[in-house]
Protein backbone atom coordinates (compact mmCIF):
# COMPACT_ATOMS: atom_id res chain seq x y z
CA UNK A 1 0.00 0.00 0.00
CA UNK A 2 2.82 2.32 0.91
CA UNK A 3 4.54 1.48 -2.38
CA UNK A 4 1.36 2.35 -4.29
CA UNK A 5 1.12 5.69 -2.49
CA UNK A 6 4.74 6.54 -3.29
CA UNK A 7 4.20 5.76 -6.97
CA UNK A 8 0.99 7.77 -7.06
CA UNK A 9 2.66 10.73 -5.42
CA UNK A 10 5.55 10.50 -7.89
CA UNK A 11 3.16 10.45 -10.85
CA UNK A 12 1.31 13.49 -9.51
CA UNK A 13 4.58 15.37 -9.07
CA UNK A 14 5.64 14.52 -12.62
CA UNK A 15 2.29 15.75 -13.95
CA UNK A 16 2.58 18.97 -11.95
CA UNK A 17 6.11 19.65 -13.20
CA UNK A 18 5.06 18.92 -16.78
CA UNK A 19 2.09 21.27 -16.46
CA UNK A 20 4.22 24.03 -14.98
CA UNK A 21 6.87 23.61 -17.66
CA UNK A 22 4.19 23.73 -20.33
CA UNK A 23 2.81 26.92 -18.80
CA UNK A 24 6.27 28.54 -18.81
CA UNK A 25 6.79 27.51 -22.40
CA UNK A 26 3.45 29.01 -23.44
CA UNK A 27 4.39 32.26 -21.73
CA UNK A 28 7.48 32.68 -23.89
CA UNK A 29 6.45 30.96 -27.11
CA UNK A 30 3.66 32.32 -29.34
CA UNK A 31 0.99 29.85 -30.38
CA UNK A 32 0.06 29.01 -33.94
CA UNK A 33 -2.55 31.76 -34.12
CA UNK A 34 -0.04 34.49 -33.16
CA UNK A 35 0.38 37.39 -35.57
CA UNK A 36 3.76 37.47 -37.29
CA UNK A 37 5.42 40.90 -36.94
CA UNK A 38 8.82 41.78 -38.39
CA UNK A 39 10.58 44.47 -36.35
CA UNK A 40 13.67 46.12 -37.80
CA UNK A 41 15.82 47.81 -35.14
CA UNK A 42 18.42 50.47 -35.99
CA UNK A 43 21.06 48.74 -33.85
CA UNK A 44 21.31 45.97 -31.26
CA UNK A 45 22.21 47.79 -28.08
CA UNK A 46 21.66 47.54 -24.33
CA UNK A 47 20.34 51.09 -24.77
CA UNK A 48 17.07 49.44 -25.84
CA UNK A 49 16.74 47.23 -22.75
CA UNK A 50 12.94 47.59 -22.28
CA UNK A 51 12.33 46.08 -25.72
CA UNK A 52 14.59 43.10 -24.98
CA UNK A 53 12.92 42.59 -21.61
CA UNK A 54 9.58 42.40 -23.45
CA UNK A 55 11.06 39.77 -25.77
CA UNK A 56 12.78 37.66 -23.11
CA UNK A 57 9.91 37.80 -20.61
CA UNK A 58 7.49 36.63 -23.29
CA UNK A 59 5.35 39.76 -23.29
CA UNK A 60 4.97 39.80 -27.08
CA UNK A 61 3.89 36.16 -27.05
CA UNK A 62 1.42 36.93 -24.26
CA UNK A 63 -0.12 39.59 -26.50
CA UNK A 64 -0.46 37.16 -29.41
CA UNK A 65 2.54 38.37 -31.43
CA UNK A 66 5.17 36.18 -33.05
CA UNK A 67 8.01 38.72 -33.22
CA UNK A 68 10.91 38.48 -35.66
CA UNK A 69 13.70 40.90 -34.76
CA UNK A 70 16.08 42.10 -37.49
CA UNK A 71 18.94 44.59 -37.05
CA UNK A 72 19.21 47.23 -39.77
CA UNK A 73 22.52 48.85 -38.73
CA UNK A 74 21.50 52.44 -39.39
CA UNK A 75 18.27 54.44 -39.52
CA UNK A 76 18.53 54.81 -43.30
CA UNK A 77 18.59 51.04 -43.73
CA UNK A 78 15.83 50.46 -41.19
CA UNK A 79 13.59 53.03 -42.87
CA UNK A 80 14.24 51.46 -46.28
CA UNK A 81 13.17 48.08 -44.91
CA UNK A 82 10.01 49.64 -43.48
CA UNK A 83 9.01 51.52 -46.65
CA UNK A 84 9.65 48.52 -48.90
CA UNK A 85 7.55 46.22 -46.72
CA UNK A 86 10.46 44.06 -45.56
CA UNK A 87 9.59 45.18 -42.03
CA UNK A 88 6.21 45.84 -40.43
CA UNK A 89 7.62 48.08 -37.70
CA UNK A 90 10.79 50.15 -37.61
CA UNK A 91 12.70 51.21 -34.52
CA UNK A 92 15.03 54.17 -35.08
CA UNK A 93 15.50 57.88 -34.61
CA UNK A 94 12.37 59.82 -35.62
CA UNK A 95 14.39 62.08 -37.90
CA UNK A 96 14.09 59.33 -40.53
CA UNK A 97 10.31 59.71 -40.55
CA UNK A 98 10.68 63.46 -41.06
CA UNK A 99 13.00 62.97 -44.02
CA UNK A 100 10.74 60.47 -45.81
CA UNK A 101 7.70 62.68 -45.23
CA UNK A 102 9.49 65.67 -46.79
CA UNK A 103 10.60 63.53 -49.73
CA UNK A 104 6.94 63.10 -50.62
CA UNK A 105 6.37 59.46 -49.66
CA UNK A 106 2.65 58.71 -49.87
CA UNK A 107 2.71 55.76 -47.46
CA UNK A 108 5.07 57.45 -45.01
CA UNK A 109 6.16 56.26 -41.57
CA UNK A 110 4.21 57.38 -38.50
CA UNK A 111 5.74 57.23 -35.00
CA UNK A 112 3.50 55.49 -32.47
CA UNK A 113 5.70 54.82 -29.42
CA UNK A 114 8.73 56.64 -27.97
CA UNK A 115 11.15 54.40 -26.06
CA UNK A 116 14.16 56.50 -25.02
CA UNK A 117 14.26 60.08 -23.78
CA UNK A 118 18.01 60.65 -23.72
CA UNK A 119 20.87 59.98 -26.11
CA UNK A 120 22.47 56.61 -25.48
CA UNK A 121 25.99 57.24 -26.71
CA UNK A 122 29.17 58.34 -25.01
CA UNK A 123 32.27 60.31 -25.90
CA UNK A 124 35.32 58.07 -25.68
CA UNK A 125 38.82 59.52 -25.46
CA UNK A 126 42.05 57.94 -26.65
CA UNK A 127 43.62 58.79 -23.28
CA UNK A 128 42.15 59.17 -19.77
CA UNK A 129 40.87 62.66 -18.89
CA UNK A 130 40.05 63.41 -15.25
CA UNK A 131 38.30 66.76 -15.66
CA UNK A 132 36.83 66.72 -19.14
CA UNK A 133 35.11 69.72 -20.67
CA UNK A 134 33.81 70.03 -24.20
CA UNK A 135 36.25 72.79 -25.13
CA UNK A 136 38.94 70.08 -25.15
CA UNK A 137 37.54 68.91 -28.50
CA UNK A 138 38.76 72.03 -30.29
CA UNK A 139 41.44 71.11 -32.79
CA UNK A 140 40.86 67.36 -32.41
CA UNK A 141 39.85 64.57 -34.79
CA UNK A 142 36.62 62.76 -33.82
CA UNK A 143 34.86 59.70 -35.24
CA UNK A 144 31.20 60.74 -35.35
CA UNK A 145 27.95 59.30 -36.67
CA UNK A 146 26.26 59.37 -40.06
CA UNK A 147 25.53 62.88 -41.32
CA UNK A 148 21.87 63.65 -40.67
CA UNK A 149 21.50 60.80 -38.18
CA UNK A 150 20.40 61.35 -34.61
CA UNK A 151 23.74 60.45 -32.97
CA UNK A 152 25.63 62.97 -35.09
CA UNK A 153 23.02 65.70 -34.75
CA UNK A 154 22.88 65.41 -30.96
CA UNK A 155 26.67 65.51 -30.86
CA UNK A 156 26.66 68.72 -32.90
CA UNK A 157 23.82 70.08 -30.74
CA UNK A 158 26.02 69.65 -27.64
CA UNK A 159 29.01 71.23 -29.36
CA UNK A 160 26.97 74.31 -30.25
CA UNK A 161 25.63 74.56 -26.70
CA UNK A 162 29.28 74.75 -25.64
CA UNK A 163 30.13 77.44 -28.22
CA UNK A 164 32.04 75.01 -30.46
CA UNK A 165 31.58 75.18 -34.24
CA UNK A 166 31.28 71.60 -35.57
CA UNK A 167 32.52 72.70 -39.00
CA UNK A 168 35.56 74.78 -38.10
CA UNK A 169 36.67 74.04 -34.52
CA UNK A 170 37.37 70.33 -34.99
CA UNK A 171 37.34 67.55 -37.59
CA UNK A 172 34.43 65.11 -37.43
CA UNK A 173 34.73 61.99 -39.58
CA UNK A 174 31.22 60.85 -40.60
CA UNK A 175 32.38 58.42 -43.28
CA UNK A 176 32.69 55.26 -41.20
CA UNK A 177 29.76 52.85 -41.29
CA UNK A 178 27.46 52.66 -38.28
CA UNK A 179 28.72 50.13 -35.75
CA UNK A 180 32.26 50.09 -37.16
CA UNK A 181 33.65 53.19 -35.46
CA UNK A 182 34.79 51.37 -32.30
CA UNK A 183 36.84 48.87 -34.30
CA UNK A 184 38.27 51.67 -36.43
CA UNK A 185 39.17 53.65 -33.32
CA UNK A 186 40.81 50.69 -31.57
CA UNK A 187 42.68 49.52 -34.65
CA UNK A 188 44.13 52.82 -35.82
CA UNK A 189 47.75 53.60 -35.03
CA UNK A 190 49.24 57.00 -34.39
CA UNK A 191 50.24 58.53 -37.71
CA UNK A 192 47.45 56.76 -39.64
CA UNK A 193 45.13 59.01 -41.67
CA UNK A 194 42.14 57.89 -39.60
CA UNK A 195 43.80 58.10 -36.19
CA UNK A 196 41.24 59.84 -33.98
CA UNK A 197 41.49 61.55 -30.60
CA UNK A 198 37.87 60.76 -29.70
CA UNK A 199 34.99 58.59 -30.88
CA UNK A 200 31.25 58.71 -30.18
CA UNK A 201 30.05 55.22 -29.22
CA UNK A 202 26.96 53.32 -28.17
CA UNK A 203 27.07 50.49 -25.69
CA UNK A 204 28.44 47.91 -25.38
CA UNK A 205 31.20 49.34 -27.61
CA UNK A 206 32.05 52.23 -25.27
CA UNK A 207 32.53 49.95 -22.26
CA UNK A 208 34.35 47.36 -24.40
CA UNK A 209 36.90 49.98 -25.45
CA UNK A 210 37.49 50.76 -21.78
CA UNK A 211 37.86 47.07 -20.92
CA UNK A 212 40.47 46.72 -23.67
CA UNK A 213 42.16 49.94 -22.48
CA UNK A 214 41.75 51.26 -26.00
CA UNK A 215 39.55 54.18 -24.93
CA UNK A 216 38.07 55.94 -21.94
CA UNK A 217 34.52 57.26 -21.47
CA UNK A 218 34.77 60.96 -20.64
CA UNK A 219 31.22 62.24 -21.24
CA UNK A 220 27.64 61.07 -21.71
CA UNK A 221 25.79 62.67 -24.61
CA UNK A 222 22.56 61.68 -22.90
CA UNK A 223 23.39 63.75 -19.84
CA UNK A 224 24.85 66.75 -21.66
CA UNK A 225 22.13 67.05 -24.30
CA UNK A 226 19.24 66.80 -21.83
CA UNK A 227 15.93 65.11 -22.61
CA UNK A 228 15.71 64.29 -26.32
CA UNK A 229 13.23 62.00 -28.15
CA UNK A 230 16.04 59.76 -29.35
CA UNK A 231 14.34 56.59 -30.59
CA UNK A 232 10.78 55.60 -31.42
CA UNK A 233 8.78 52.85 -33.10
CA UNK A 234 7.08 53.63 -36.39
CA UNK A 235 4.96 51.91 -39.00
CA UNK A 236 3.69 52.82 -42.45
CA UNK A 237 0.46 54.77 -42.47
CA UNK A 238 -1.30 51.96 -44.33
CA UNK A 239 -0.10 49.32 -41.86
CA UNK A 240 -1.45 51.36 -38.95
CA UNK A 241 -4.83 51.72 -40.66
CA UNK A 242 -5.02 48.02 -41.52
CA UNK A 243 -3.58 46.51 -38.32
CA UNK A 244 -4.71 48.57 -35.30
CA UNK A 245 -5.23 45.50 -33.09
CA UNK A 246 -1.73 44.23 -33.85
CA UNK A 247 -0.14 47.58 -33.08
CA UNK A 248 -2.07 47.85 -29.83
CA UNK A 249 -0.91 44.38 -28.79
CA UNK A 250 2.68 45.27 -29.77
CA UNK A 251 2.53 48.50 -27.74
CA UNK A 252 1.05 46.72 -24.72
CA UNK A 253 3.98 44.28 -24.77
CA UNK A 254 6.42 47.18 -24.96
CA UNK A 255 4.73 48.94 -22.04
CA UNK A 256 5.17 45.79 -19.94
CA UNK A 257 8.89 46.00 -20.74
CA UNK A 258 8.92 49.67 -19.73
CA UNK A 259 7.15 48.82 -16.47
CA UNK A 260 9.71 46.10 -15.75
CA UNK A 261 12.79 48.31 -16.15
CA UNK A 262 11.23 51.06 -14.03
CA UNK A 263 10.52 48.66 -11.17
CA UNK A 264 13.53 46.32 -11.17
CA UNK A 265 17.21 46.60 -10.35
CA UNK A 266 20.02 46.77 -12.88
CA UNK A 267 21.09 43.27 -11.82
CA UNK A 268 17.63 41.88 -12.55
CA UNK A 269 17.32 43.67 -15.90
CA UNK A 270 20.80 42.55 -16.97
CA UNK A 271 20.00 38.92 -16.14
CA UNK A 272 16.80 39.04 -18.20
CA UNK A 273 18.38 40.56 -21.33
CA UNK A 274 21.65 38.58 -21.17
CA UNK A 275 20.49 36.08 -23.88
CA UNK A 276 20.28 39.02 -26.31
CA UNK A 277 23.99 39.71 -25.77
CA UNK A 278 25.67 36.29 -25.51
CA UNK A 279 29.15 37.69 -26.19
CA UNK A 280 28.93 40.31 -23.43
CA UNK A 281 29.70 39.44 -19.82
CA UNK A 282 26.82 39.76 -17.37
CA UNK A 283 28.88 42.12 -15.22
CA UNK A 284 29.40 44.41 -18.21
CA UNK A 285 25.68 44.40 -19.07
CA UNK A 286 24.89 45.26 -15.44
CA UNK A 287 27.36 48.16 -15.51
CA UNK A 288 25.80 49.53 -18.69
CA UNK A 289 22.21 49.17 -17.45
CA UNK A 290 23.19 50.91 -14.21
CA UNK A 291 24.65 53.79 -16.20
CA UNK A 292 21.51 54.13 -18.32
CA UNK A 293 19.23 53.96 -15.29
CA UNK A 294 21.25 56.65 -13.51
CA UNK A 295 20.79 59.11 -16.36
CA UNK A 296 17.03 58.46 -16.67
CA UNK A 297 17.31 57.04 -20.17
CA UNK A 298 13.95 55.27 -20.44
CA UNK A 299 10.51 56.83 -20.34
CA UNK A 300 7.84 55.48 -18.00
CA UNK A 301 5.34 55.31 -20.84
CA UNK A 302 5.47 55.31 -24.65
CA UNK A 303 3.61 58.56 -25.33
CA UNK A 304 5.39 60.84 -27.82
CA UNK A 305 4.49 64.40 -26.86
CA UNK A 306 4.28 67.34 -29.22
CA UNK A 307 6.92 69.20 -27.18
CA UNK A 308 9.34 66.33 -27.72
CA UNK A 309 8.66 66.27 -31.45
CA UNK A 310 9.21 70.04 -31.64
CA UNK A 311 12.55 69.62 -29.84
CA UNK A 312 13.54 66.97 -32.37
CA UNK A 313 12.78 69.36 -35.22
CA UNK A 314 14.73 72.14 -33.49
CA UNK A 315 17.74 69.84 -33.43
CA UNK A 316 17.24 69.03 -37.12
CA UNK A 317 17.15 72.74 -37.91
CA UNK A 318 20.27 73.41 -35.83
CA UNK A 319 22.02 70.71 -37.86
CA UNK A 320 20.88 72.27 -41.16
CA UNK A 321 18.77 69.21 -42.05
CA UNK A 322 15.36 70.90 -41.90
CA UNK A 323 14.03 74.23 -43.16
CA UNK A 324 10.35 74.07 -42.17
CA UNK A 325 8.48 72.27 -39.40
CA UNK A 326 6.41 69.23 -40.38
CA UNK A 327 2.99 68.54 -38.80
CA UNK A 328 3.07 66.63 -35.53
CA UNK A 329 -0.42 65.25 -36.22
CA UNK A 330 0.78 63.66 -39.45
CA UNK A 331 3.89 61.95 -38.08
CA UNK A 332 2.89 60.98 -34.54
CA UNK A 333 -0.04 59.02 -33.13
CA UNK A 334 -0.45 58.25 -29.43
CA UNK A 335 -3.59 56.16 -29.85
CA UNK A 336 -1.88 52.91 -28.92
CA UNK A 337 0.50 54.28 -26.28
CA UNK A 338 -2.38 55.83 -24.33
CA UNK A 339 -4.37 52.60 -24.38
CA UNK A 340 -1.30 50.59 -23.33
CA UNK A 341 -0.63 52.64 -20.16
Amino acid sequence: MKKFNYVSILLILVLLITTLASGCSQKKTPDASAKKVVLNEVAHSIFYAPMYVAIEEGYFAEEGINLELVTGYGADKTMTALLTGEADIGFMGSEASVYTYLQGAQDYAVNFAQLTQRAGNFLVSRTPIDNFNWSMLKGTYVLGGRKGGMPQMVFEYILKMNQIDPDSDLTIDTSIDFGSTAAAFAGAKEGDAGYADFTVEFEPHATALEAQQKGYIVASLGVDSGYVPYTAFSARKSYIEENPETLLAFTKALQKGMDYVSSHSADEIASVIKPQFPETELETITTIVTRYQAQDTWKKDLIYTEDSFTLLQNILMEAGELENYVPYKDLVTNTFAKQAK
